[in-house]
């Protein structure tokens, strides 16, 4: 069943999150924003499985999500790859499953500035396979709410 994001008015304004998705084969990297779309955080990893779309629809109630940014893994030269056309069926998937607007977003080098980010904080190897997922995500929404200012 489709569901609703939530919303209140706040001073005739829209108070709600955004969450962004680095969708990978295995593993699904979810960040979220403050409720003023302001801050990015890195939120949690997912398990690519038949779970997925039931854990991201409890996300999307328990923090009032009002739209999801979907990192889009375009080529070097910006044109579709076959991981691209993986995205955008999981795009489809995902709007059929739950009722809030999803928007693509260009992802390219998110992993390799999360990789950087991860590196200079001291994580080892191992430790960065366990977050580097999520730490993509959030590159991806900070640089989304950075370029809809």
């Amino acid at each position: 069943m489709p569901i609703r994001c939530v919303r209140c008015l706040q001073n005739n304004m829209a108070i709600y999150r955004l969450l962004a998705i680095d969708y990978g084969e295995v593993r699904v990297g979810i960040a979220l924003s403050d409720p003023l779309r302001i801050i990015s955080k890195p939120y949690i990893v997912l398990s690519n499985n038949e779970n997925l779309l039931e854990e991201i629809q409890k996300i999307i109630r328990k923090e009032s999500v009002g739209k999801i940014i979907l990192g889009l893994p375009l080529n070097l030269q910006g044109e579709d790859s076959k991981k691209t056309i993986e995205v955008r069926e999981f795009k489809q998937t995902l709007a059929d499953f739950i009722d809030i607007p999803i928007e693509f977003y260009d992802e390219r080098y998110t992993t390799s500035e999360a990789t950087d980010v991860l590196k200079k904080m001291g994580y080892d190897s191992k430790q960065r396979r366990k977050v580097i997922d999520m730490m993509a995500a959030s590159i991806i929404l900070k640089s989304y709410m950075d370029d809809t200012k």
